[in-house]
């Protein structure tokens, strides 16, 4: 419990709203044709919807509150080390588990390596962000 007090949850919430952030250029100018093209769809057939938007802002918070206690508990306080924990979550944990529900549910890999690789971005964004702001 303690350990809970003593995390900035200032710098929890900054780093979510920047790793949600980064999904819009992400899906938007950067990937967006070739993620479409990878569900399979067009921009018309996405039906505008608040739900999605509110379930990524809150597991962008999940993961932030996550990597807070992992910094915390590992005792880092750099950037770099905070980048290098980043990688290591979004490679070992998001895009691993990614790729294996893709072998299981018929995933396209273009979908898997534009969903992983913005995840291990934003863990990496993530990382940095608590790395340095504790």
């Amino acid at each position: 419990m303690e350990l809970l007090l003593e995390l900035n949850w200032l710098a929890i919430i900054v780093a979510a709203l920047v790793s949600f952030a980064i999904g819009y250029p992400w899906y938007g100018p950067i990937f967006g044709k070739a993620w479409l093209a990878a569900l399979g769809k067009t921009a018309d057939e996405i039906e505008p919807s608040p739900k999605p938007f509110i379930i990524s802002i809150v597991t962008t918070l999940v993961t932030a509150f996550v990597m807070a206690v992992l910094i915390a508990c590992l005792g880092i306080q750099t950037w770099y080390d905070g980048a290098i924990l980043g990688l290591a979550v979004g490679i070992g944990f998001i895009a691993a588990s990614n790729v294996s529900d893709a072998a299981f549910c018929g995933w396209s890999w273009n979908l898997v390596m534009i969903q992983s690789s913005y995840r291990i971005v934003y863990s990496v964004v993530t990382g940095i962000i608590l790395g340095v702001w504790q």
